[in-house]
């Protein structure tokens, strides 16, 4: 059974630990790896260099509306696509395991499972914009 009193705010802090690990790996890419470096990595993937740019951006902005509560259900279920292509372009031929050089993909399939959690719990408390309900699935 549900605890309907304390959910909201694992929920709070599930969004909370999920923008932290936004916030983390762009600032990786941004302060790290450099933007050029990161713009040239995406290359190297095949990917557009300015994927480099709109991914930086979905990670800051996520995490700025995980934090916020700005629709955080919806913004979690934005963000799945993004680390489930971590998985296909970077981390899915590394094996399973992070520890892997360049990282496996055990730890993206785990975030954007939490992720998904965080979108079918719903939004937690301390939110400024609630999501508009689910209803029944």
């Amino acid at each position: 059974m549900i605890d309907v009193i304390s959910a909201p705010y694992a929920v709070f802090i599930l969004r909370l630990s999920l923008a932290a690990l936004f916030i983390a790996h762009a600032m990786l890419k941004w302060r790290v790896f450099t933007i050029p470096g990161t713009v040239a990595f995406f290359k190297s993937l095949g990917l557009p260099g300015w994927f480099a740019y709109a991914t930086l951006a979905a990670e800051l902005g996520g995490a700025a509306f995980l934090i916020l509560g700005i629709y955080p259900r919806y913004v979690a279920l934005l963000l799945i696509p993004l680390i489930l292509g971590t998985i296909v372009t970077v981390h899915g031929k590394k094996g399973w395991l992070f520890s892997n050089k360049d990282g496996g993909w055990e730890f993206p399939a785990f975030w954007a499972a939490a992720l998904l959690v965080l979108f079918l719990l719903g939004d937690g408390a301390g939110t400024l914009l609630h999501s508009p309900a689910l209803g029944r699935l």
